[in-house]
């Protein structure tokens, strides 16, 4: 077959995680139950929110849309993984391949853009209290909200028009654990320069612009923190972030982590690894985070479970 053929290309290969045949069973049990510990934790938050009144705020409006996003990230790569695993087998379709590489950067973006949402949302709560439910009006919230899918949406569907464009040889073995678009992008045929400088493009501003807008939120929060005189209203504007804190740092804690890893090592295997970090723990953690740090949401889900 001619390898500059792209039509021609029906499948790519994942070779997962470990080739050893001794650990897939381990490999099966335990992102099974991680996978369906993230999609409970993060379901039992959309309902602890939807059903109690109180929690109908844009705090925990950009939550509950955090947690969708959170099930829908990680039902992009782990099942297609379980099964490979289960049918010993390791074949992806091209087109599959395609979907799954455009879903992924859908919500991983949608992830970064929605804690800097969350971050402008407590910068207005602590910072402008008083015009708090005038700024941050449903019909604002829910426009940021489709501001970020829409733009996401045609980020990555401009990344796939490109990768489009690019043929690949038969037999392409791609050494992740689900369809990464560097990693394709390192298994093409053909030349890859406009899609590399593409990604390190729409990376970078998908990285430093949200990043930029969470540091700014909160050096003006923590301005607003030393200028309170009760100790009391101290701990109560703190209690309110320090959930959200603690998800963005696990967010790019890892994400950066994958990113030094990466550069570091020439094994694909060991980046594959990393990525789980990101890909898999920090959804899963989220639930907890908020839940364990938050007492309005552990409120809520304890009248849900009762």
């Amino acid at each position: 077959m001619d390898a500059g053929n792209q039509t021609g290309v029906s499948q790519f290969l994942l070779l997962g995680l470990s080739e050893d045949p001794e650990l897939q069973p381990l490999l099966f049990g335990l992102f099974l139950s991680m996978y369906m510990v993230t999609v409970l934790g993060n379901l039992l938050i959309i309902l602890a929110i939807s059903s109690d009144s109180h929690l109908h705020t844009p705090m925990y409006f950009f939550l509950a849309n955090l947690s969708f996003v959170d099930i829908c990230f990680i039902s992009t790569t782990i099942p297609k993984m379980l099964l490979n695993i289960q049918a010993q087998s390791k074949d992806i379709s091209y087109i599959g391949c395609l979907t799954q590489v455009y879903f992924f950067m859908v919500f991983l973006g949608m992830d970064d853009f929605l804690l800097t949402v969350m971050a402008y949302d407590r910068f207005v709560a602590i910072c402008h209290p008083l015009h708090y439910m005038v700024i941050m009006n449903p019909h604002v919230c829910a426009f940021l909200v489709l501001m970020c899918w829409f733009i996401i949406l045609s980020i990555s569907l401009f990344h796939i028009l490109l990768m489009m464009q690019l043929t690949f040889c038969t037999g392409t073995e791609i050494p992740h654990f689900f369809c990464e678009l560097a990693q394709v992008l390192k298994a093409a045929c053909s030349d890859t320069l406009i899609n590399d400088i593409c990604l390190y493009v729409a990376t970078a501003l998908l990285c430093v612009f949200p990043l930029t807008g969470i540091l700014f939120s909160y050096s003006q929060v923590v301005s607003s923190f030393m200028k309170m005189a009760s100790t009391e209203g101290k701990y109560k504007a703190f209690s309110t972030c320090g959930s959200h804190l603690s998800v963005v740092s696990l967010f790019y804690g890892t994400g950066l982590g994958v990113y030094f890893t990466s550069s570091g090592t020439h094994s694909s295997q060991r980046s594959s690894v990393a990525s789980v970090m990101y890909t898999v723990v920090t959804p899963m953690l989220n639930p907890f985070i908020y839940s364990l740090k938050n007492k309005d949401v552990k409120g809520a889900l304890g009248r849900l479970l009762s």
